[in-house]
């Protein structure tokens, strides 16, 4: 049986592909920080701990009788940055991190290495079109800045040693267990809150977290996938007021929705210091995940609509409604 080590496996998308992998008949090692984080893994996954992820991480026993490495494990934003050297600290975590582990991957004969980057990679917003793999990088934070610098640290060890390196630049990611600004989104349609977006046209793509693993997946195994990188989406991308409504559906409830001019938003939110939610409520980032449907031969297991219904109802669990 092929044995797989999964970084971040006590994390959102983490767990998930532990249960994912195990269920396709891998062996699967988690990678976790301190021994409490154990507990986080799913039942079945052989705990692997490797402390603070750094430069000095040591890795050896995680990488015994390993064949595949995904690594999930990475700095994200953080609300509250206590870091003097915040781009500092993205690169040594993000690209630091992610070039040595491939390094001493290669080096101890593992055969392919799937790395988890962000669309930020491609830029921020999108216009007419969606992105594609073809795109020209235009990293704007720190954060994306340091997952390019990886892939870029990536390809040259994969030509340099053989390894077989995967790069998969996600979107936002939603699904059971979900956290951020999704399951903000999901607290306030659950509460019926009125939100001033009705008439908001943009459109932004999303991946259900099964979906997501069943990419992964494929990438860990499908031969035509190494050296490559993809985008990843579950299929048509969708207006703020849509999710919205979407989410509401699943919550077997109305959407409360009305219209309001873009500008006292956007007053508000410049007032607030926090632009950057109103650029995810009213721009546009639209993921075009061909390559991946016709290289690899993947279609999404879910529907929106299912993978909604999914999480709706995951969450109506943790209040104790279902």
């Amino acid at each position: 049986m092929t044995r797989v080590l999964v970084t971040g496996a006590n994390g959102f998308v983490g767990r998930a592909l532990c249960h994912t992998m195990m269920e396709y008949g891998y062996l699967v090692r988690g990678a976790v920080r301190s021994p409490a984080k154990r507990t986080q893994l799913p039942s079945g996954v052989e705990p692997t701990l490797v402390g603070d992820i750094g430069p000095d991480t040591d890795w050896k026993n995680s990488l015994t009788d390993v064949e595949i490495i995904i690594h999930l494990a990475a700095r994200v934003h953080v609300m509250k940055e206590k870091a003097i050297d915040p781009q500092g600290e993205f690169l040594r975590i993000n690209t630091v991190v992610t070039k040595r582990l491939a390094r001493l991957a290669a080096f101890s004969g593992i055969r392919r290495f799937v790395f988890v980057s962000t669309i930020k990679v491609n830029g921020e917003q999108t216009k007419e079109t969606p992105f594609t793999e073809a795109d020209l990088p235009r990293p704007q934070d720190h954060y994306a800045v340091s997952k390019w610098q990886a892939e870029l640290g990536l390809q040259k060890i994969a030509k340099e040693t053989g390894l077989e390196v995967v790069i998969m630049r996600l979107p936002l990611v939603y699904g059971p267990g979900v956290k951020g600004n999704f399951l903000r989104l999901m607290q306030w349609v659950d509460r019926g809150m009125p939100l001033p977006l009705a008439k908001i046209n943009n459109r932004r793509s999303l991946i259900g977290v099964e979906n997501l693993t069943d990419l992964l997946l494929r990438c860990a195994q499908h031969p035509k996938a190494a050296g490559e990188t993809f985008l990843a989406a579950d299929g048509a991308a969708l207006s703020t007021s849509d999710i919205i409504r979407c989410l509401a559906s699943a919550f077997g409830r109305p959407a409360h929705l009305f219209p309001l001019p873009k500008a006292p938003l956007r007053l508000a939110a410049h007032a607030l210091k926090r632009e950057d939610i109103m650029n995810r409520l009213f721009g546009s980032l639209m993921v075009d995940s061909q390559k991946a449907r016709r290289l690899l031969d993947w279609a999404p297991p879910l529907s929106v609509e299912e993978g909604f219904a999914q999480t709706a109802q995951w969450y109506l669990s943790q209040q104790g409604i279902n």
